[in-house]
């Protein structure tokens, strides 16, 4: 069963104004809980992303040495190396 977390947030001045224009019959969002889970998955996919390019862009930059810069590595030795 997915856990549920209830959260309190206080906003004022232009958030508040920022958040009501957004969560009205005019806005986008129906409802505040709508809105913070829309923003918290927008966030939640920018962080995956940008993980996704930093190993890709790690592994682009491996796969571009030249072979005889590799040596065999056994996986405790890789293993151990991550460790540090």
């Amino acid at each position: 069963m997915p856990r549920t977390t209830t959260m309190t947030v206080r906003l004022s001045g232009p958030l508040s104004d920022f958040v009501a224009t957004n969560v009205s019959g005019d806005g986008s969002y129906e409802n505040v809980s709508e809105y913070i889970r829309d923003l918290i998955r927008r966030d939640k996919e920018r962080v995956e992303r940008e993980a996704f390019y930093r190993l890709k862009a790690e592994l682009t930059h491996a796969f571009a040495a030249p072979e005889s810069s590799y040596k065999p590595l056994t996986a405790a030795e890789v293993i151990a190396r991550n460790r540090t």
